[in-house]
């Protein structure tokens, strides 16, 4: 082995070397850190060349010739005579050709760079227009993905985990959309595939349109690092609930005044789709016998006669609001007379009460979003026309929100299944997933979650899930994940199962990572790899939005360019 290659030290012969793992003596003058990838070769007695990678995955520091805590102040003032050692662990990533020895003692070790570099993370085996850019390591070298394990040619879905406000979940999930946007991973695809994405928390994801002011030369020169360049989304629609009692339906938003349509539902498609289940999606509700007193109510919708501008008429009676059509339900499942059919037949008044309560409880949360009392109400659909799709819910209640991601995620997931076709690819972006497929439980969106995380793959509907904490997620959705991904986590969150596929020194990292930097793992790699993404170049906030208002202003400069991310 050539020594002129960027040399680090040697094999460390005091340590156990195995195929797996082995010890590097540090060489004088030389540093290795944490995510360094080394190299080292062993010539085989048959005269084959094994070539070794690895990645650090910790490092230690020691006085040699000490055998006491207090000698490091002898040694300190030159009293006793010792030397200082520095060693790096490194788990080992890949062999060629595949011989499964361990390095020897005393083999020089370097650090990879270039192609070797590329073959200790298996970035050669990837399809060059497949490599999908996920970031840059600790020394600003791209950081790629396999994109068949995300469009399902070998795998599919994306899981991201995390302490909310901390990880930059929604931020890395965003550029994740970006790279797979601008780059050219998707080809002659990219036109048509789309992203829906439901924005729960602020208003943030509002203007993924406008390029970001605060962006500077350094954060751009990080883009042209991956092959991307800086900007706004450029195909984007937005959707936001209703402002409360405005018949005209304005959006209810605060920072943008323009480009945001509303949606609500209206009580003919609220009826004839069979949309009353999403009102009972609390994981309790599967566990309580009123859910046969929904399905009886819903089948029983579906006769509603039209009116026009979404009005119906249910047993001979005109209903334009929510709370009208609630109101006619409960006196149905009521009547003695009218009960054995909308409710159906040996139901007890218990059950009955159980689910009128319920239907009520929801009358406050969801009468501005299902209504019969605005014209050209077919205007107020999301009907993901533009490649980048946002449904804003930040404003909603709790059951407002599992509602609308739960019927506008069952559409998305019946119109695939219809085209039978998995291009083109539909990516659905959804923070909070614990809230919608929780473990325990069960759920008309979770049915559909888990569908989308079982078969969708062979549909073309991708999930890029989200969650504060992976333990409290149904276990199949995380299991049919291929690509997983944490940001910072909690001490407690990083020691649980679910995060096994992390080696302990990296649970240890996720509770301290700050802000952009993230730790992916994916099926070609045997080791976790830790990588920073650039700050967003598009606007996350009305102050960074290129066309904001006078009066707003950027990101103060020298603040720290992920302050506030979600």
């Amino acid at each position: 082995m050539s020594v002129s290659k960027p040399f680090a030290g040697r094999v460390l012969g005091t340590e156990d070397a195995t195929p797996l793992e082995f010890w590097v003596a540090i060489a004088p003058g030389e540093v290795l850190q944490l995510d360094d990838v080394v190299a080292v070769s062993r010539e085989l007695p048959n005269g084959t060349t094994v070539h070794i990678y690895g990645v650090v995955t910790q490092v230690r520091a020691r006085h040699e010739g000490a055998r006491f805590d207090s000698d490091v102040f002898l040694i300190a003032d030159g009293v006793l005579p010792a030397q200082v050692s520095q060693a790096a662990h490194v788990v080992t990533t890949r062999f060629e050709p595949e011989i499964f020895v361990p390095p020897l003692p005393g083999e020089v070790v370097h650090r990879a760079t270039g192609i070797e570099r590329d073959r200790a993370l298996f970035f050669d085996g990837m399809d060059a227009a497949k490599r999908l850019p996920a970031g840059l390591s600790r020394d600003d070298e791209p950081v790629y993905v396999n994109l068949e394990f995300i469009d399902g040619t070998r795998g599919a879905h994306i899981n991201i985990s995390g302490i909310s406000g901390v990880a930059t979940k929604t931020s890395y999930a965003s550029f994740l959309l970006y790279s797979l946007f601008t780059s050219k991973v998707l080809g002659a695809d990219a036109l048509n595939t789309k992203a829906l994405v439901y924005n729960v928390k602020g208003e943030d994801l509002l203007f993924l349109d406008h390029e970001n002011v605060g962006l500077d030369d350094t954060q751009r020169k990080r883009y042209e690092k991956l092959g991307l360049h800086a900007g706004a989304f450029k195909s984007v629609e937005l959707w936001a609930p209703p402002r409360r009692g405005d018949r005209a339906a304005a959006p209810d938003v605060a920072t943008r005044d323009t480009g945001v349509s509303s949606y609500f539902w209206t009580l003919e498609s609220f009826c004839h789709e069979g949309l009353l289940p999403f009102l009972f999606s609390d994981a309790e509700d599967d566990r309580q016998q009123y859910t046969i007193v929904v399905q009886n109510v819903a089948a029983r919708l579906k006769d509603a006669i039209p009116l026009g501008e979404g009005a119906v008429k249910v047993e001979g009676r005109e209903v334009r609001t929510f709370r009208e059509l609630v109101k006619l339900i409960s006196e149905c499942v009521e009547d003695e007379l009218t009960r054995p059919y909308w409710a159906g037949p040996a139901m007890g008044q218990g059950t009955i009460n159980a689910f009128v309560r319920r239907l009520f409880g929801a009358v406050k949360h969801l009468d501005h979003l299902v209504r019969g009392d605005v014209a050209n109400a077919a205007r107020h659909s999301i009907e993901r026309e533009a490649q980048l799709t946002v449904v804003d819910l930040h404003n909603l209640n709790d059951r407002a929100k599992r509602f609308v991601v739960g019927v506008t995620l069952r559409r998305a997931f019946e119109e695939k299944e219809r085209s039978g076709l998995p291009k083109p690819l539909l990516f659905v972006v959804l923070d909070e997933l614990n809230k919608y497929a929780p473990r325990d439980g069960a759920s008309p969106i979770k049915e559909t979650l888990l569908d989308v995380a079982e078969r969708g793959r062979s549909l073309g509907i991708i999930l890029i899930g989200a969650e504060q904490t992976a333990s409290e997620v149904e276990r199949r959705i995380i299991a049919n994940s291929a690509i997983r991904i944490v940001g910072r986590l909690d001490s407690a969150e990083a020691h649980r199962d679910e995060y096994g596929w992390l080696p302990k020194v990296h649970r240890q990292r996720a509770t301290i990572l700050k802000p952009g930097t993230m730790i992916l793992a994916q099926p070609e790699l045997p080791v976790p790899l830790v990588t920073q993404f650039p700050f967003p170049s598009w606007a996350t906030r009305r102050s960074e939005a290129r066309l904001a208002p006078k009066g707003d202003t950027a990101s103060p400069e020298g603040s720290d360019p992920f302050d506030g991310l979600a």
